[in-house]
């Protein structure tokens, strides 16, 4: 049987999303479970075109079965037009039987974005990655405001989920309260996914 773990998923076209996906598994490991990264090929215009079975660079591409059989998630895409994009919602269209079979009932999971702007869509990218998420039965865990950096943040940071402001060129790296705010994440999903296997008596 596979040890539990949680699934940090992601799609990353500048990487700054995929840097956050790392400091949230860094997260999940301080607080004691095994974090899984993987992300999702993009999304062609041309009909034809098919990714490589494997990525030439970053993660691996994740299946269905990752999904399937983790204890928690982590999801996280960059903004487009305030919303996730097209890469996940590609993936996540195609779970249909996961949701047929309750699956992912009862899961805790949380989500994070990065954006150019400060106010390019934060929130409601992540708010439209909670949806699917619900649908499925998953619990959702944000970031209470008891985490110091949500309160002294001065760039990215939500109590909906992890967030980051790359800037116009999308090359400002993570400050430090993002930064604290993907281990917090990962704490908490960590942290919850155990309380929710502990047998109950």
């Amino acid at each position: 049987m596979t040890p539990p773990y949680i699934l940090v998923l992601y799609y990353s076209r500048y990487g700054a999303t995929a840097d956050m996906a790392r400091h949230i598994a860094r997260g999940i490991e301080k607080g004691g479970m095994e974090a899984r990264v993987r992300t999702v090929p993009a999304v062609s215009n041309e009909c034809e075109a098919v990714a490589a079975e494997v990525p030439t660079e970053g993660a691996m591409y994740a299946s269905l079965d990752d999904l399937k059989n983790c204890s928690g998630l982590a999801l996280g895409s960059p903004t487009r037009f305030g919303n996730m994009a097209a890469a996940m919602k590609y993936f996540l269209d195609g779970t249909s039987n996961l949701w047929l079979t309750g699956e992912l009932v009862n899961k805790p999971a949380g989500v994070f974005t990065s954006t150019s702007s400060l106010h390019g869509g934060q929130e409601s990218t992540l708010l439209s990655m909670m949806l699917p998420l619900l649908h499925h039965g998953m619990l959702i865990c944000g970031l209470p405001y008891s985490e110091p950096a949500l309160i002294n943040t001065q760039s990215g940071g939500t109590p909906y989920g992890p967030s980051h402001v790359a800037g116009a060129d999308s090359k400002r790296a993570l400050d430090q309260d993002e930064i604290s705010l993907c281990l917090a994440l990962g704490k908490r999903l960590a942290q919850f996914a155990q309380q929710l296997e502990t047998p109950r008596g």
